[in-house]
């Protein structure tokens, strides 16, 4: 490319005579110039053309890009004037090698730039990408940073003709070994980012774990899960465990709206509709629970010592389920007290056929 340069100037360059410094010289000042009519007129006129438009990307695009070509046409010039003033070996490699490197470093960081603020933009509106929102958004930052940096480290290592073989298989045998060393550090690490991905659940649900834990979700990690429980006691799960475990979601689903069941029973001889109506008034009382959907009250079945109710209804938020369940069950108490509505309770009749005879 360079070369290029060179033959399309030559004829520009032979005007200012044969001295090769004031060659270098001329290809200095004129990089300089382009790079100032680029800043100043053709970036200007960039930005206006994209802020006609609807998308956020050409206009965050443009505006890192100017800095970059900026920097690139100045060094053109300045590697454009070491070539003229032929300063021989190692002299040339090094002032190569040394403008590439700059030329790579100015690169990488646009383009470190445009890819934080695109992943950013994507994450502001997950109507495009779905897998991508403010949880995921760390990890894709860093995983974009880690490649884009170990690609421009191997491009800046060839500028200087340094072979990347051995060090690439090297790098590879060291991960074998630290996969196989730590493989569940890794199954968690790889778990959590499925869990950020799929999103089965977000800090502030209520879930209920296999093992019987009930809690809320405080924190969404790398390698593991944080749940506050009832007892108001943390608990911390790793994510391969979270990963391969059924987790009831209370809080997920359309609504966060949780429902409860009450199951109380009567007895034999009671009057049914009293006792439907009795629940009912007591659901629909109560400054928690949900007018939509409407209580439902349901005589599920013929108990062995009693007629089986179950009052149905929904409250707004997970967490008030303990309380809610207490409440309702101390006024139905009290409500079947007034209208005599007897609750049994398990009996057993002993029957002596025969006493044993004395003697």
């Amino acid at each position: 490319m360079l070369n290029r340069v060179q033959a399309s100037l030559s004829p520009y360059l032979g005007l200012v005579g044969e001295n090769p410094w004031l060659q270098a010289l001329t290809a200095v000042f004129a990089s300089l110039l382009l790079a100032w009519i680029f800043d100043r007129f053709i970036s200007s006129s960039l930005r206006k053309i994209a802020s006609r438009t609807a998308l956020q990307i050409d206009d965050i695009v443009i505006r890192y890009l100017h800095q970059p070509i900026y920097t690139s046409v100045i060094l053109i010039g300045f590697a454009l004037a070491a070539d003229l003033l032929e300063f021989g070996e190692p002299w040339n490699f090094v002032i190569f090698s040394s403008l590439q490197t700059i030329a790579y470093i100015v690169w990488t960081i646009f383009l470190l730039r445009v890819l934080r603020a695109v992943l950013r933009s994507l994450a502001a509106n997950q109507a495009h990408v779905r897998i991508l929102h403010a949880q995921t958004l760390p990890l894709f930052e860093n995983l974009a940073i880690i490649v884009i940096i170990v690609l421009a480290v191997y491009v800046i290592f060839s500028a200087w003709n340094v072979d990347m073989t051995a060090w690439l298989a090297s790098a590879g045998i060291v991960g074998i070994a630290v996969g196989f060393a730590a493989k569940d550090t890794l199954a968690n690490l790889f778990s959590g980012v499925f869990i950020m991905a799929d999103a089965p659940y977000k800090i502030g649900d209520y879930v209920v774990l296999d093992s019987g834990e009930r809690g809320e979700i405080t924190h969404i990690g790398i390698r593991s899960t944080r749940m506050k429980t009832r007892d108001d006691v943390e608990v911390t799960v790793p994510n391969s465990i979270m990963g391969n475990s059924k987790i009831f979601n209370e809080s997920g689903g359309v609504d966060e709206k949780s429902r409860i069941r009450i199951a109380v029973g009567v007895a034999y001889g009671s009057d049914i509709d009293l006792t439907e109506a009795v629940l009912m008034s007591i659901a629909l009382e109560h400054e928690e629970v949900c007018a939509d959907p409407e209580p439902r009250v349901r005589f599920r079945q013929f108990g062995g010592s009693s007629l089986d109710f179950e009052l149905l209804c929904w409250i707004e938020k997970p967490e008030l389920r303990g309380r809610v369940i207490h409440q309702i069950n101390s006024r139905i108490y009290h409500r079947f007290r007034e209208e005599s509505i007897e609750i049994p309770y398990s009996k057993q009749d002993l029957y002596i056929k025969e006493l044993p005879k004395q003697q």
